[in-house]
């Protein structure tokens, strides 16, 4: 993903910046979605994993990013506290 875009985005609800999900990270949310745990901000069932992702900087939503290009739709979003093994902050 570019960097100058990256640098620019934030969440549409709470405006927190967002940076990539990390790899451990993409890890634990796309273990959850396999298992049929993880629903968005709209309590729709997420259905497939995510290759890459953005999350916002307190570490409360997930936006996924498809092709390239974030999808970063206010229910869209994925809560990170539905996610039991999430890695904790570093």
């Amino acid at each position: 993903m570019d960097k100058r875009l990256l640098d620019i985005l934030c969440c549409p609800v709470s405006k927190t910046p967002v940076r990539l999900l990390n790899s451990s990270e993409l890890h634990a949310l796309n273990k959850a979605i396999d298992a049929g745990q993880v629903v968005t901000v709209a309590d729709v069932a997420v259905q497939g994993r995510l290759s890459e992702g953005l999350i916002t900087m307190d570490r409360k939503v997930v936006y996924r990013v498809e092709d390239g290009i974030p999808v970063m739709l206010p229910e869209e979003g994925i809560g990170t506290t539905q996610l039991n093994d999430f890695p904790a902050a570093v």
